[in-house]
């Protein structure tokens, strides 16, 4: 599925998006970045509630195609700037990290 395809079915808002056409294969939900270095799977979207630019870091180290923040949380310019350089998409919703994995998972086993 492509990124974009998962914006679509899910109802995600879309912050930055450089490649709509990238492959997300998995998603992995965590606020702790120690974890998400160790577990989160490449091409996947990374669903957290950490709003900064270490998230950013984190999910260029592992591979992830997207960081999806949680609660209609705020994007910072300093995030936003290091996902526009690092070329990692940022999207938003309202929903919590459960509503929305289960939105994921769904989407991705289609």
């Amino acid at each position: 599925m492509t990124l974009q395809e998962l914006i679509d079915t899910c109802g995600l808002e879309s912050v930055f998006v450089p490649d709509a056409q990238v492959p997300v294969t998995a998603a992995y939900t965590s606020d702790l970045l120690s974890d998400v270095m160790a577990h989160c799977p490449d091409e996947s979207v990374l669903v957290t509630v950490q709003n900064h630019k270490n998230t950013v870091a984190v999910c260029t180290l592992v591979g992830a195609a997207a960081i999806l923040v949680v609660h209609r949380r705020e994007i910072p310019e300093d995030m936003l700037a290091a996902a526009r350089r690092e070329g990692v998409a940022l999207l938003r919703t309202p929903d919590d990290q459960f509503a929305v994995s289960c939105k994921l998972g769904a989407a991705l086993k289609k």
